[in-house]
């Protein structure tokens, strides 16, 4: 999670454009990528961003 964006809605929008380009889902991302789920949905839900996994995106 370091090398990620430091401010929420950066990090919203560069999650949902991986989202969007490169993963079908959030476990995909963070498998991949090396990132704790949980610790990435409670960073954006903190600013208010919720995982739609309908929709593979964060809102």
């Amino acid at each position: 999670m370091e090398n990620l964006p430091k401010d929420p809605v950066m990090l919203m929008s560069f999650i949902n454009t991986r989202l969007r380009d490169r993963y079908p889902s959030l476990n995909a991302l963070c498998e991949d990528m090396g990132i704790n789920a949980c610790e990435l949905k409670e960073r954006l839900a903190s600013a208010g961003f919720e995982y739609m996994p309908g929709i593979n995106q964060f809102r």
